[in-house]
């Protein structure tokens, strides 16, 4: 639970988050796309921009919902549905923020000319319209509201005018633009203006966006008499004044320098910081560590809601059959193979089998990866059941089905035969090889581990009796990431309360990592098979840390690769690398995920051969849950 938001900043430095729209643009997203639909079109791609700020450092993030009222939202053909897109927003950046993260819900001008001379809407309709959007980012969780980057004080006034009215229980940020010598393009002053926003009720006021840091600096200096008053300044600055180079924006003003400026900005009594557009979670990582910002204090209201009611005794999730087919007393297995890109399915017959007579326990099936057309994962899955006996795990994604088709289907898997599901998201539809292709995401990661449950417990998702329960073990993604795993560590302690008995990493290069990861995870009752990727080339190790998200291949790794000129000694070397890995890793992690590299099943068959001659056990927690016991 995190602390009241106006109490905390009253009393403390609260970091945000920088620009949202730019990142977004360096993420791929075409220019000139409406960023504010992509809360439903492309909503994963909103939320991983979230989560790495957070993982930057942001202790507050502003949902995507900057243009999202009815006069900007008329352009893209979706003016009537403001309050929907703007609650889908919120909903994003909530699920990214978790217990100590606050969200804002951005909101910005209208577009429209002021002053209102001849315009095309007069108050009436522009307050409306702040309304509608504000109400969507209040039924949407967010915990305050923020109003930035406006040039007209008579618009802003409108704006927190209907955020007292439609949502009079969210604080109010307020934030102008002030191009030069703390004043607006139209020569208001900024402490005049500071004075005119906290007297209509904003709760902070500040500057965002404009010229750059200084020009964002100059104009908290002019408002810095409203801090001593008790109102506390917000500022978020552009990254310099942008350059246009090969088509794309660059803004200048390094990570390094906007934090020593924001030092500055402290003294003139900002207690909200972050960055606008250009800056980057590189940004906001300087600003951590150069403002010191501490984590917001959230364990005083977590034991006062511990404390009001004991907690509840953990389900009894079903472990499945894929886990109850592991065998005492050796390491669990998990390789994973891509179904193919085309209608020949037998080489990835035989390497099933291949792998299955060298021991493995599993073979891991993807469902399009990066929505990248391959053959069904469900049929595939079934064919290797029938042919080897091996156990499969059915990647499901909820991106290419409603609820209805992903109920039938998981029906369809009991009925083959299959007992273990990876429950995922999936990649975003946006990078499909398939033209008219968009996701569909009714349920999502948490959704799919729920019915999944449900399911195993032999009732569908409207409670109605199935005559049979299902024994799947309910697998999901944990996205380790080492220098900043607390997101994700709430992410798969929520997926265990859900039902999810088993987890799979993203791949991990070095020991150290795996160790960490195995210590974050051990207080959870699942078990968790860390990913290896064994490297095939140095070429191979770049494009997956650059251009594979959730993948990060050391400096030290790749420089060691690098230092071969002939791809088969770069090969040699990787593989050597990945042999070693496994056997420092292999005492104490739960079981091994292997990742075939480009579907070379030979590779990951040797690596399961070097396990099953070592006869390495592993942790041993496979085996308390063959013998029915808590982990």
């Amino acid at each position: 639970m995190k602390p009241d938001f106006l109490a905390y900043v009253h009393d403390y430095v609260v970091l945000g988050d920088g620009a949202l729209g730019s990142y977004l643009f360096e993420q791929g997203v075409e220019r000139g796309r409406n960023l504010d639909l992509l809360n439903e079109q492309a909503p994963d791609l909103v939320l991983a921009a979230h989560e790495e700020y957070i993982r930057a450092g942001s202790q507050l993030i502003e949902s995507n919902t900057f243009g999202a009222n009815r006069f900007k939202l008329r352009g893209a053909g979706a003016g009537g549905r403001a309050q929907e897109i703007s609650r889908l927003g919120a909903e994003i950046a909530v699920k990214a923020a978790g217990q100590s993260v606050y969200v804002a819900g951005s909101v910005g001008p209208t577009g429209l000319m002021f002053p209102l001379h001849d315009a095309e809407a007069g108050p009436d309709e522009i307050r409306a319209a702040f309304c509608e959007q504000i109400l969507g980012l209040a039924e949407g969780g967010a915990d305050l509201l923020m109003l930035e980057t406006f040039s007209s004080l008579e618009e802003i006034l409108l704006a927190i005018e209907a955020a007292r009215s439609a949502a009079p229980q969210l604080p109010v940020v307020s934030q102008m633009v002030f191009p030069a010598k703390g004043m607006t393009a139209l020569g208001e002053d900024a402490l005049l203006c500071g004075r005119r926003m906290r007297d209509a009720g904003a709760a902070l006021v500040g500057s965002n966006c404009g010229r750059g840091v200084d020009a964002t600096a100059q104009a908290v200096s002019r408002m810095s008499s409203l801090a001593a008053e008790g109102t506390p300044l917000a500022a978020f600055p552009n990254a310099g004044l942008p350059e246009q180079l090969d088509g794309r924006m660059i803004y200048p003003a390094q990570p390094a320098y906007m934090a020593l400026r924001a030092k500055e900005m402290l003294r003139s009594g900002v207690h909200l910081i972050g960055g606008c557009c250009g800056t980057t979670p590189a940004h906001i990582r300087e600003f951590r560590s150069a403002l010191r910002i501490k984590p917001v204090r959230v364990r005083a209201a977590v034991e006062a809601v511990r404390n009001e009611a004991p907690a509840p005794a953990p389900a009894a999730f079903k472990p499945g059959g894929f886990l109850q087919s592991l065998r005492l007393g050796r390491l669990p297995i998990i390789v994973e193979l891509d179904p193919p890109a085309h209608l020949d399915a037998e080489p990835v017959l035989r390497g099933a089998a291949a792998l299955a007579a060298a021991g493995a326990d599993a073979i891991s099936l993807g469902e399009n990866p990066l929505a990248v057309l391959r053959a069904g994962n469900l049929s595939l899955a079934a064919l290797i059941r029938q042919r080897t006996g091996i156990q499969t795990i059915l990647h499901q994604t909820g991106r290419d089905l409603n609820a209805l088709g992903l109920q039938s289907r998981m029906m369809d898997a009991h009925l083959l035969g299959i007992e273990a599901v990876l429950a995922i998201s999936g990649d975003s539809a946006a990078g499909t090889d398939q033209p008219g292709v968009s996701g569909v995401f009714d349920l999502r990661s948490y959704g799919l581990i729920a019915m999944l449950e449900g399911l195993n417990r032999g009732v569908s998702m409207a409670g109605q009796p199935l005559r049979k329960q299902t024994e799947f073990s309910i697998g999901c993604a944990f996205s380790f990431r080492p220098e900043d795993p607390e997101v994700q560590l709430r992410r798969l302690e929520k997926k265990v309360e859900l039902g999810a008995r088993f987890a799979m990493t993203q791949p991990l290069f070095s020991a150290e990592a795996v160790e960490r990861m195995a210590e974050q995870v051990r207080h959870l009752d699942i078990l968790v098979f860390p990913g290896i990727f064994p490297l095939i080339s140095a070429r191979n190790a770049e494009f997956l840390h650059n251009e594979v998200p959730g993948i990060s291949v050391p400096q030290e790794l790749r420089t060691l690769l690098a230092r071969y000129e002939q791809t088969a000694d770069q090969r040699k070397a990787a593989l050597e690398h990945t042999a070693a890995l496994i056997e420092r890793v292999a005492p104490f992690i739960d079981g091994l995920y292997l990742v075939s590299p480009l579907n070379k099943w030979e590779i990951a068959l040797d690596f399961v051969a070097q396990a099953r001659r070592a006869g390495w056990t592993g942790s041993g927690r496979a085996d308390k849950i063959l013998q029915n016991t808590t982990l």
